[in-house]
C-alpha cells in the first residue's frame, strides 16, 4: 500500500505542472459549480441529471461521477491534492463525453454556429492538460508534494 501512494504522490519539483493542474482547476470548476450549484448559469444538479439522462441515454446516477470530477476534482487540482488520480478521473470523463455526445459532430468546435453540435477539440484539450498530470504529478506548491515530502521524513 505504501507503494502505491509513493506513486500516486510522486511528483516532478517543476513550476509547469503547477501552471497546468492550477488552469485546468480554474477552468472545470465554474462546469461542475454550474451542475453542484446552480452558479454561473448552471441550472442544478436536478436539471442537470434530468439533462444528462435525456442527451447521454445513460443511467442518471452516472451524471453524479460527472458533478463530482467537474466539482471536487477541479478544487483538487487546484490544491494539488492526489492530482494523479484526479487526472485519470478527467481522462475517463472526457473520452466519455467525446464517445457519447460530440463524436458524432466532428473535430472542430461550432465558433460559426453552422452544425447541429459542438465539435471534440476542446475535450482533447482538456484529456491532454490531465494526461500530462496525471503522468508527471502535481508540480509544486501542492499538498501531494508536501505529503511526498513529509512521508520521507518518517
Amino acid at each position: 500500500m505504501a507503494f502505491f501512494k509513493d506513486r500516486i504522490l510522486a511528483t516532478h519539483d517543476t513550476w509547469s505542472l503547477t501552471i497546468l493542474r492550477i488552469f485546468l482547476g480554474l477552468i472545470m470548476w465554474p462546469h461542475g459549480a454550474q451542475k453542484l450549484l446552480g452558479w454561473f448559469g448552471g441550472a442544478g444538479p436536478a436539471a442537470f441529471m434530468q439533462s444528462f439522462e435525456k442527451v447521454s441515454g445513460l443511467p442518471g446516477w452516472l451524471g453524479w461521477f460527472v458533478i463530482i470530477i467537474e466539482a471536487v476534482g477541479a478544487i483538487c487540482l487546484i490544491l494539488g491534492f492526489w492530482v494523479r488520480l484526479w487526472g485519470l478521473a478527467f481522462i475517463g470523463l472526457f473520452v466519455g463525453i467525446i464517445l457519447a455526445i460530440h463524436l458524432p459532430y466532428g473535430f472542430f468546435m461550432n465558433w460559426g454556429g453552422n452544425q447541429a453540435g459542438e465539435g471534440y477539440e476542446y475535450h482533447l484539450l482538456v484529456i491532454g492538460m490531465a494526461w500530462a498530470l496525471a503522468v508527471g504529478g502535481a508540480g509544486k506548491l501542492s499538498i501531494d508534494q508536501t505529503m511526498a515530502n513529509q512521508e520521507r521524513r518518517f
